[in-house]
């Protein structure tokens, strides 16, 4: 008897919204690094990348240099309190 095992390599595609979120694309799971820790590190890449390019602001009204703007810090939720439902109950994260 002869056993043979077979590979199958599975793509997983994900659904991201884009444009103004009337429109979605689809991309590869593991090449969809858009949020968390893995999108920070991508980010600041990026904002160093082109820190001397201006970025529009206020419909256009306006511009500042996309090396001014400064990094937000993630603050852990632990212990904090979220509501559920219609904001009758709550529990403790």
């Amino acid at each position: 008897m002869r056993n043979s095992v077979l590979y199958v390599v599975i793509m997983t595609k994900v659904r991201i919204r884009a444009g103004r979120g009337k429109g979605f694309i689809w991309v590869d799971s593991d090449t969809a690094k858009w949020s968390g820790a893995d999108f920070k590190k991508i980010q600041e890449v990026r904002k160093e990348a082109s820190k001397d390019k201006y970025i529009t602001t206020g419909r256009g009204t306006g511009k500042i240099k996309f090396g001014d703007i400064q990094s937000t810090t993630t603050v852990s939720t632990k212990g904090t309190w979220v509501s559920s439902g219609r904001g009758t109950g709550r529990r403790k994260l």
